[in-house]
């Protein structure tokens, strides 16, 4: 299981987004919008439509060191940490502490630290990509029994968003969730699928794909098109435009491509409009790309009633933790990105009275090695993430927290990989159960939920959405 050579995120995506387009039969495709279509039906029901409900997905992407994000403090844990990473290890002393607990966080997340404290804020440990749980003796008996291409980008980053660790799909978790839940919203022109990022596997469903956005700009529309300026020239290509998208077409090939300019103009309209009569947050937010894609989610956030939403899942790609040198003043910068970041938007949903509603959390392709190559780590498999938000059971360590030393329980052989003890199906399926989805439709969206959890259980899998 070697390494695959690096994609670039942009490249990445763009090659994923593509492949999407053949990965199902038409037969598949049909049958499984049979059963969403009326699961969504049943949902819609049971919901009712007076409550929102909004997920945040923040994607480390390169393979985050979360073993230098959440670090033990107690003495003889963080000497097993220190013996293990050597040269790329924290200083105690330097390791910022959460109550209540034995472990610390990184010196860049003090916001982090501050939200965890106040409640806000959990982690949760030794997760991965797991078909079913293993213990380490498994693990390099049966190959059929681990992720494909474990410790290759291109696969744990599809497999992260797609929580299908024993396939190739471009169908992720976020798409469907649209596929099923999308009724709910009276919006027929903009997805319940926001993304600041681009393309994207993770909201790409069967029938659902994400309204793309600038973290600026907000919605972008067709080219020289503006709805408002008075400029007479303006108003003459508008016109124009107008003329070209509102005329009758019988070819219905011209029809249909007219069809999707005209909703994508009127999209950008309604979107643009929204946003524009919603509170000033700006002053709240950092000037970097990352903190500008949560202030322009925050915006949208607070335009949901305008914009007829009920449910809505954002994306958000912080690319560049693929430390395999320069680890810990590479991570320290970024670190201090997603800790402002993180800390502005939560204070934005405080603003706006709607942090009750909104889960934000993280994902990343894989941990890191414990062990260092000279001058950072290399891909390995479990790590740990953070959520955030109103609904979370904040200030808490969810899963087990292993000893780091080489050799010891879940650490496979020397080299510094951790086996999960947590798999993201248990992840996704607390997010899904949270956001309004029924423990019987969990199979549908998760098919491998049933080697993690009982889905007739009443209880949450994990236990950070209580």
């Amino acid at each position: 299981m070697s390494h695959h050579h690096h994609l670039t995120r942009r490249k990445f995506i763009g090659q994923a987004s593509c492949a999407a387009l053949g990965s199902t039969t038409l037969l598949s495709t049909l049958t499984n919008l049979k059963f969403i279509n009326a699961a969504s039906i049943a949902n819609s029901s049971i919901l009712g439509g007076g409550d929102y409900k909004a997920m945040v997905c923040i994607l480390l992407s390169g393979g985050s060191d979360s073993h230098n994000m959440l670090i033990p403090k107690d003495q003889n844990r963080y000497n097993d940490y220190a013996n293990t990473r050597g040269a790329i290890s924290i200083p105690r002393d330097e390791v910022r502490s959460l109550n209540n607990t034995d472990f610390g966080v990184h010196p860049s997340m003090s916001g982090i630290q501050q939200l965890f404290n106040d409640n806000k804020l959990s982690f949760i440990s030794n997760i991965g990509t797991l078909l079913q749980p293993m213990v380490k003796d498994e693990v390099w008996q049966n190959e059929q029994l681990l992720p494909l291409g474990l410790f290759s980008h291109s696969d744990q980053t599809q497999q992260w968003q797609t929580s299908l660790p024993n396939s190739r799909s471009n169908i992720g978790f976020g798409g469907k969730l649209a596929d099923l839940m999308s009724s709910l919203n009276t919006n027929d022109k903009i997805s319940m699928n926001v993304s600041l990022s681009g393309s994207n596997i993770f909201q790409t469903g069967e029938s659902s794909v994400e309204y793309s956005i600038d973290p600026v700009d907000g919605s972008i529309g067709i080219e020289g098109y503006s709805a408002t300026s008075n400029d007479s020239f303006d108003a003459a290509r508008r016109d124009a435009i107008d003329n070209l998208v509102d005329a009758n077409y019988t070819d219905i090939y011209r029809k249909t491509y007219i069809d999707v300019i005209k909703n994508s103009r009127d999209a950008n309209i309604e979107f643009t409009e929204a946003i524009g009569s919603t509170p000033f947050l700006r002053d709240m937010f950092s000037n970097n790309d990352f903190s500008e894609s949560l202030h322009m989610i925050a915006k949208t956030i607070a335009a949901r009633d305008t914009l007829g939403m009920k449910r809505q899942i954002f994306f958000v790609d912080l690319g560049g933790w693929d430390h395999h040198d320069e680890l810990l003043n590479s991570q320290a910068e970024l670190l201090n990105i997603l800790n402002a970041g993180m800390t502005e938007f939560n204070a934005a949903l405080e603003r706006l009275n709607i942090q009750d509603c909104v889960t934000t959390f993280t994902a990343s392709e894989f941990g890191r090695t414990l062990t260092w190559n000279g001058n950072g780590t290399d891909h390995a498999w479990a790590g740990n993430v953070m959520v955030m938000g109103g609904p979370v059971v904040g200030g808490r360590i969810f899963g087990d927290t292993p000893s780091l030393e080489l050799g010891s329980g879940y650490e496979l052989g020397g080299g510094g990989v951790m086996l999960p003890t947590l798999s993201v199906d248990e992840y996704f399926a607390e997010l899904a159960l949270w956001f309004g989805v029924s423990p019987s439709e969990l199979n549908t969206i998760l098919p491998n939920i049933g080697n993690f959890y009982n889905t007739g259980s009443g209880n949450m899998p994990i236990g950070f959405l209580g």
